[in-house]
């Protein structure tokens, strides 16, 4: 690992525990240099700011990994995506709550596109029915996701997205039939 790695990870992994006893809003840039004995200089050199450490930790925690010719479909990827926030619940947790400009939510929106599109190509012809498709279904999907970190202690990966499956073949099985 290069040295440029080991600083970002050592930010990425004092961010990380700070968010989980802090929250996001009360943690500054200062608190994650001094918990991991770094000084702003190199936080600085690497990211932005502490928006852009948390996409980072997110890109290198899932999308650095994934490739979507590695799935069949888009729910085994959704199922590995939803398993790492799973394992990390509490931080992407607290992440999913960052409003505004810098969102988080905006953020994983932006970076899922161009693979959820992979997966849509062949159901919508037209390229502006996908686009709208996915702005208000991926929303609701990741809506979705924030709710069941936050809420849904108990529930699985495994049934949380095929819950979701479930939602979204039905909505799309009534849509079909009222058309007849």
């Amino acid at each position: 690992m290069s040295d440029s790695s080991i600083t970002k990870k050592a930010l990425a992994d004092a961010l990380k525990k700070l968010m989980k006893k802090e929250g996001f809003d009360r943690v500054s840039v200062s608190d994650i240099c001094n918990s991991c004995g770094m000084n702003r200089k190199s936080f600085y050199y690497h990211f932005r700011d502490k928006y852009d450490l948390v996409n980072w930790v997110f890109y290198e925690d899932l999308i650095d990994r994934l490739s979507v010719a590695d799935y069949e479909n888009g729910w085994d990827m959704l199922y590995d995506i939803c398993s790492k926030f799973y394992e990390d619940r509490v931080f992407y947790a607290e992440a999913f709550r960052i409003e505004g400009q810098d969102s988080f939510r905006s953020y994983v929106l932006e970076t899922l596109r161009p693979m959820a599109s992979f997966f849509l190509e062949g159901i919508f012809p037209d390229r502006g029915e996908e686009d709208y498709f996915f702005r208000y279904f991926g929303e609701a999907g990741l809506f979705a996701v924030m709710c069941w970190l936050r809420d849904d202690e108990g529930m699985t990966p495994e049934e949380f997205v095929e819950n979701l499956r479930k939602v979204f073949c039905r909505l799309a099985a009534a849509v079909t039939e009222e058309k007849r």
